[in-house]
């Protein structure tokens, strides 16, 4: 099965790992080993325990049963900190920034650099200059964190893992938010690091990107270890299949037809530095698509028919008449709902549970004067069974959820307002196969009962297998809508790109 790395003696040991949270085994005698210089994968559903896993690893948790060996010795990881001293340094998949401070700040932030008793500011500045430009990013190393894209984001957690000396690195869905420029940029990184002896871990949801980079990939489900292989004699549609122990369906649902009413209709929105002059409309039990790269502009159309951002021009109207949004609240009681791309960022919260979640923006429906407790729990298991989702009670808190859970929680949520028009900011990122066969499957359900949706995604397949029109964007301007076969991954990169449409 390949658990046992080659190429002279592994730089880690993973022997009988598990784990268990209140008596529940989420990991269940896990063995490998990884060598000097390997990309290894983990793929698996969320929930298969792979978070857990790479937890354990970097000290966030610590495990019931089993140890671990690191350079050849038995080592005891007590916390983060202990892990990044050995040369163990984690990537996570929900960023680990302070958004109050600048981005060498960050990178730096736990180990700056001095001059005499001062900080060196200069110097950290400096540096991150240089970790960016090896990126080949265009970020300024002064700008705060808070001002930055989701993917500008991302790039920041790349520079701050470069800036310590690893070991081993572990990335856990890197490429989620990225341009394939972008992603090639990164494997161009990896493959240089491994060069130089440095162990990656990779984990992602991608199985085509897992193939193309890993050495062997490992396959975990319901806490098990299924499969070690080597990723070029690993089909990606086997890797699938191992994932969830079955054969898949088809992975889109057939695609409703809308009805002819015109539900949103937007006219010449603008707003300074972000959107100029956008006109669309959605039909009543449409899905409207938009696609777009990196910086177009589609998360920020989202934002501002929400009342995050202020326009300066153009109307908006629902169900024929004129809409004015103040915030998101009066979004919600006018019956448009937003799914956030950045799901613990403004999507949930982690410190609470599942009910306080899901009724976080409908309350007055469970309260008078006080909060009607039980009707906000039954209402809150009713979404437990709908969405399958997994928790030992309805109080565990979500940051012990696995991505895919606490995306289903985040999307219950939006729905519990009872919206006519679901706003979805990159609804699968970060999740498994199943998870988005479930999500696609219960959004196509939604259309069909007449809510509207427009979904913004980066997944090309995504856009082409749900949409009924595409909504192509470049730099806060639409270059095109897309109808029957013009809905290809072709047409839809002429668009955003600028070789068609509006230069």
């Amino acid at each position: 099965m390949g658990s046992v790395a080659k190429n002279g003696s592994p730089l880690l040991e993973v022997q009988g790992i598990s784990k268990e949270f209140s008596g529940v085994r989420v990991l269940d005698r896990i063995s490998f080993s990884l060598s000097k210089g390997e990309i290894f994968g983990i793929i698996g559903e969320n929930g298969a325990g792979k978070s857990t896993l790479i937890k354990i690893i970097s000290g966030i948790y610590h495990p019931t049963e089993g140890s671990l060996l690191f350079d050849g010795k038995r080592v005891t990881v007590r916390d983060a900190e202990v892990a990044q001293k050995m040369g163990i340094n984690l990537i996570p998949q929900e960023f680990n920034l302070i958004p109050e401070m600048t981005v060498s700040e960050n990178i730096f932030l736990g180990k700056e650099l001095r001059k005499r008793l001062f900080l060196n500011q200069r110097a950290m500045v400096e540096k991150t200059a240089v970790l960016l430009n090896y990126l080949r990013s265009d970020i300024s190393p002064v700008a705060r964190i808070g001002l930055l894209s989701v993917a500008q984001k991302q790039m920041v957690e790349f520079a701050k893992a470069l800036a310590s000396e690893s070991k081993l690195l572990i990335l856990d869905e890197p490429t989620t938010v990225l341009t394939r420029k972008e992603i090639d940029i990164l494997f161009e990184i990896m493959r240089k690091s491994k060069q130089t002896g440095v162990t990656m871990i990779y984990i992602s949801h991608k199985l085509k990107e897992v193939k193309e980079i890993c050495d062997r990939v490992m396959v975990l489900r319901d806490g098990q270890l299924i499969s070690i292989e080597s990723s070029d004699q690993f089909s990606v549609h086997d890797m699938a299949t191992k994932m969830v122990g079955r054969e898949l369906s088809q992975v889109f649902p057939p695609k409703a037809k809308p009805q002819e009413e015109v539900l949103l209709r937007v006219s010449n929105l603008s707003v300074p530095s972000c959107l100029e002059d956008i006109s669309f409309d959605l039909k009543k039990g449409e899905i409207l698509g938009f696609a777009g790269l990196v910086g177009a502009g589609r998360t920020e159309l989202a934002e501002t028919l929400i009342g995050l951002r202020r326009k300066s021009a153009g109307t908006i109207f629902l169900s024929g008449k004129e809409l004015h949004v103040k915030d998101p609240a009066s979004a919600f009681a006018n019956g448009l709902a937003y799914l956030s791309e950045d799901r613990q960022g403004s999507g949930i919260l982690t410190a609470f549970g599942i009910a306080e979640n899901i009724t976080l923006t409908s309350l007055k429906r469970y309260s008078k004067v006080l909060l009607h407790k039980k009707k906000e729990l039954a209402k809150a298991q009713e979404y437990v069974r709908k969405f399958d989702i997994k928790a030992a009670s309805l109080k565990t808190r979500l940051e012990f959820f696995s991505g895919g859970n606490q995306q289903k929680v985040s999307f219950a949520k939006s729905l519990d307002a009872d919206p006519q028009i679901i706003v979805i900011d990159e609804p699968t990122r970060g999740i498994d196969v199943q998870a988005k066969h479930e999500l696609y499957r219960f959004i196509h359900l939604l259309v069909e009962s007449g809510l509207s949706c427009m979904l913004i995604s980066s997944e090309m397949e995504e856009i082409i297998g749900m949409s009924n029109r595409v909504v192509v964007m470049k730099e806060g301007r639409i270059t095109g809508v897309l109808t029957g076969d013009q809905i290809n991954e072709e047409e839809i990169m002429f668009y955003a790109t600028g070789l068609k449409g509006v230069a």
